[in-house]
């Protein structure tokens, strides 16, 4: 059903003043997925359906400053958003309700809960990882593949620099890396990590093909371990290696790359935003991916043949 808390018409077009007289909904915890396949409950399930019918979300709010609808539970005091695919997306999706007058997010924990691609160096397919570090692997400068000096690693180089992984760090240059809270991300691990996850004759027939690659033939798991993000996906055993050396070099080493996934910078900037605002605290963001697919081909297979999900 739809619920209109407030007349939103209306209260967009109220005065600063008048928002703030308004008692705000204040949110436990904001459930945050990226795409849906169709509708809500009933369908073709995407990142959000299950939350929706299991958590369950009963309530749709009206959200027209961002790419889909909410869905509200007010006894549990969850609130569901879809961002939409991307970095860009999800950047404004959040941003929109930091700044929704409706809701006091102030002390809300963000669950970021979606599909990645997992490395087969570190986990296996239906695996879930929880990550403290989220890296942006899209802010860089790139040559063009063809052109790679022969004795550079890679042709992707951070900004303000001449080479690969070349030291120091620079630590500002718009949000390369976010390092969410480390208590609370053992908390939550060590909350899940006996949960058994399913595993299916399909997710075994994928991982028996990573001949080779220990870590991507065991059982899927709940783990600890890092994400890179951006709105391109790579593919290939080198991107791989790519991948992994970018996440050390911009967590000098502290970081893992588990899963690849597209939003989660864009997600943490916003809230550091609204951090600021004294809207939100990105302190209490905690970020879930699970592996729907493997960050590269299997051996024998080419990176031109791996076709995007």
């Amino acid at each position: 059903m739809t619920v209109g808390l407030t007349n939103f018409d209306t209260l967009l077009a109220a005065s600063p003043a008048d928002a703030q007289e308004r008692k705000r909904i204040a949110i436990k915890i904001v459930v945050v997925t990226m795409f849906e396949i169709g509708e809500d409950t009933g369908d073709r399930p995407g990142e959000f359906q299950a939350w929706v019918e299991q958590l369950p979300l009963p309530e749709k709010l009206p959200f027209p400053q961002g790419y889909r609808d909410l869905r509200y539970n007010p006894e549990k005091g969850v609130l569901g958003i879809v961002t939409g695919i991307g970095t860009a997306r999800a950047a404004a999706s959040i941003m929109a309700l930091g700044m929704d007058p409706r809701f006091d997010l102030s002390k809300a924990y963000w669950l970021v809960a979606g599909i990645a691609g997992v490395n087969p160096n570190e986990g296996s397919i239906g695996s879930a990882a929880w990550a403290e570090w989220v890296v942006d692997g899209d802010l860089g400068f790139e040559i063009d593949a063809r052109e790679i000096p022969a004795d550079w690693p890679t042709g992707f180089i951070p900004l303000g620099k001449a080479l690969p992984y070349e030291e120091p760090v620079n630590a500002d240059i718009g949000g390369p890396v976010y390092h969410l809270d480390p208590g609370l991300v053992a908390w939550a691990y060590g909350l899940t990590r006996s949960v058994k996850l399913e595993d299916t004759g399909v997710m075994q027939k994928a991982r028996a093909l990573y001949v080779g690659y220990s870590a991507a033939q065991v059982p899927p798991a709940v783990v600890r371990g890092d994400d890179i993000c951006g709105s391109t996906r790579h593919s290939g055993n080198l991107f791989n290696k790519h991948l992994s050396a970018w996440t050390a070099y911009w967590t000098t080493g502290k970081g893992r790359f588990v899963m690849t996934a597209m939003e989660d910078t864009g997600i943490a900037q916003s809230l550091t935003f609204l951090t600021n605002a004294g809207r939100a605290d990105i302190r209490r963001l905690m970020v879930l991916r699970t592996g729907s697919n493997y960050q590269m081909p299997y051996p024998g297979r080419s990176a031109p043949s791996t076709s995007p999900l």
